[in-house]
């Protein structure tokens, strides 16, 4: 169904996005927050005064809705045109998991060393503290006295 020949009732019962996104759909080019929703205004026949009282809502509503992706120069389009957008996505996080995955092996591989070289202080702690037994720790406040 086309926008124009839906009644002002019929595009009262839909919401702001949704009549964007039929918008968008039929006009098929790209366009800014404001100019989209000046469109959906019209529509309604909504008083100027909407236009600052709800605009915001507007743009969350886009932001937050799948259908939509806000493109580097600020104007909206249907996610649906940007296919490619979704592959680079999966390959950018798919490379992301690979070097998550790398710096946990790294990490897992220092443990080890680290735990490698603990055991080999225990066995020398073992072997010195036979040796320093014998030894004393003396505060500095003593040695002061001793002199």
């Amino acid at each position: 169904m086309s926008l124009k020949s839906m009644k002002k009732e019929e595009l009262e019962l839909l919401s702001n996005k949704d009549i964007a996104y039929l918008i968008m759909q039929e006009m098929k080019r790209k366009l800014n927050t404001a100019d989209l929703f000046r469109k959906i205004m019209k529509l309604l026949e909504l008083p100027e005064s909407a236009f600052e009282s709800k605009i915001a809502d507007f743009y969350t509503a886009l932001a937050t809705d799948k259908r939509f992706i806000l493109l580097d120069n600020g104007k909206w389009d249907l996610r649906s045109n940007h296919t490619s957008d979704k592959i680079v996505k999966v390959s950018e996080d798919e490379e992301e998991e690979e070097d998550i995955e790398e710096e946990e092996q790294q990490d897992e591989e220092e443990i080890e060393e680290d735990n490698f070289d603990d055991r080999e202080d225990e066995d020398y702690d073992d072997d010195t503290n036979e040796e320093l037994k014998d030894l004393v720790v003396i505060d500095e406040n003593e040695l002061e006295l001793e002199e």
